[in-house]
């Protein structure tokens, strides 16, 4: 890949640059949305595959990816509104039609008859929850990651706010002006990653981290930007949640103040097969990004205690 000369774009041998795909392919949900598909890494590894959350798109996992394709063959997609992913119709926002994008980009890349370790970001973990009954998805999941994210209750739990503002009508308010709003994030700025930074980060994030992230959030159009948030606004995946049968971890940044840690205790405590609950000290809501080596850590237990044998023989092995 060539370098980025653009003024704010990461240089090539930046770890938040995204390494050039082994192959791309686009895949065609159920209501015919496109969805930009990304294959890292050797073919013939453990396959992991990377779910990213609202505002993102497969730049968000590029430290990741550098981590895991030494050992893995790692899937990435634009969620729909995303990156290079099709932006849906008006009525084409809902968690019904993340579940459909996941089994289809699932049915094209993992086999029948072979799992994958499905890692879910935020939005992306909403997205494996919506999909916990979708047969495609169950029978294609060794093991899942829910990683800062939540299945309901986002506006009373969101701590954006500072808790000085005691009324959780204005709270619950602001919050969901926060998520809906159509105003344009702008080119990005000293101010725009202060911002950030305060809402999605913590104080210990550094420049790198922070510039990396406002490149990704500001690249998001507005109107699925909107859309999301008011989907997000509403969300109640509780029962979903309560269906992921497959071995699945949580992880969790305690100075997430979008998905602060309440979420991730009540998810594990409800999920039929949490295999742990990982809070990473002084992380924000970025964690992949914030704490790429502790989320990867992560990964590679699922993988290597989850996944057959056979396909598995590649796999380093670490502790979590």
């Amino acid at each position: 890949m060539s370098r980025i000369t653009a003024k704010g774009a990461a240089a090539a041998d930046s770890p938040f640059t995204l390494p050039t795909p082994r192959r791309e392919l686009v895949v065609n949900s159920a209501d015919g949305t496109r969805i930009h598909v990304e294959e890292h890494g050797p073919a013939g590894r453990p396959t992991v595959v990377l779910i990213h959350g609202w505002t993102c798109s497969t730049l968000f996992w590029a430290p990741l990816i550098r981590d895991l394709t030494a050992d893995f063959r790692v899937i990435a997609y634009d969620q729909r509104g995303h990156g290079r992913s099709g932006t849906p119709h008006r009525t084409g926002y809902s968690t019904r039609v993340l579940a459909d994008d996941l089994s289809a980009v699932l049915q094209a890349v993992v086999p029948e008859g072979e799992r994958a370790v499905l890692v879910g970001h935020s939005m992306g973990g909403m997205t494996l929850m919506a999909a916990s009954g979708r047969a495609a998805v169950r029978s294609r999941t060794a093991a899942t990651l829910l990683a800062s994210t939540g299945s309901g209750r986002l506006l009373a739990e969101t701590q954006v706010l500072p808790q000085r503002f005691r009324s959780q009508k204005v709270r619950d308010r602001f919050h969901r002006l926060l998520l809906s709003s159509r105003a344009p994030l702008g080119p990005v700025s000293g101010m725009s990653r202060a911002a950030l930074k305060y809402g999605v980060m913590a104080a210990g994030s550094t420049p790198e981290q922070v510039a990396a992230t406002a490149r990704i959030v500001h690249a998001c159009g507005t109107r699925p930007r909107s859309a999301w948030g008011r989907v997000l606004a509403g969300l109640d995946l509780d029962a979903a949640l309560r269906g992921i049968t497959a071995p699945t971890a949580v992880l969790v940044g305690t100075a997430d103040k979008l998905t602060p840690p309440v979420h991730a205790r009540g998810m594990a405590a409800a999920l039929p097969a949490c295999v742990g609950l990982t809070e990473l000290e002084g992380l924000g809501h970025m964690t992949p990004i914030e704490g790429t080596a502790a989320v990867a850590g992560v990964v590679r237990g699922l993988v290597r205690d989850h996944l057959p044998v056979q396909e598995n023989l590649s796999v380093k092995e670490q502790t979590v």
